[in-house]
């Protein structure tokens, strides 16, 4: 990985050391699998945005398991979230909306990450104020997958540690 940031973990205990992971650039962020999707819940529930960021399977030369979940691991702490089965942090205004182009900081100092297509009512939550779970989650998973193959893989890497999130808005113009 070239033209990184760095950032920072402080790990928790006594007598740890801060981690440090370089924040990938756009070669490895090409590579991510990216959903993106609207939760309206019930009629009592506040609809919630979704964007769940993944990792195709190694496929390039210099690609391993290892590389792309310390590519990961670079973006869940520039980001400052938090293991899934904690509470949900609020990270910050992260969302850039430009009509119907969204593009996520994702803790680069001079990249951001276009999100695929979003919904008109994902776009319209996001405007009006919505928040939206950010979600990374280490295991490999397919581009194309559907919705079915996506619920699976959020359940399987949240109940395994494996799935990182925060809760994110638009940034103000």
């Amino acid at each position: 990985m070239t033209d990184n940031s760095i950032a920072i973990r402080q790990d928790e205990g006594p007598g740890s050391a801060p981690t440090i992971r370089a924040v990938p650039g756009p070669g490895f962020v090409v590579g991510c699998t990216v959903s993106t999707w609207l939760h309206a819940g019930d009629t009592l529930a506040v609809p919630v945005a979704y964007v769940l960021i993944g990792h195709a399977p190694p496929r390039r030369a210099n690609e391993s398991a290892e590389t792309v979940e310390t590519g990961l691991l670079g973006m869940v702490d520039a980001m400052r979230l938090r293991p899934a089965a904690e509470r949900v942090p609020i990270v910050g205004a992260r969302l850039i909306l430009r009509g119907p182009y969204v593009a996520l900081d994702y803790g680069h100092p001079r990249y951001t990450m276009r999100l695929p297509h979003t919904s008109d009512a994902w776009r319209t939550h996001v405007n009006s104020g919505g928040h939206v779970c950010l979600t990374i989650g280490l295991d490999p998973i397919p581009p194309g997958a559907g919705p079915d193959a996506v619920s699976a893989y959020l359940a399987r890497v949240c109940a395994t540690g494996r799935a990182y999130m925060g809760a994110t808005t638009i940034r103000n113009r």
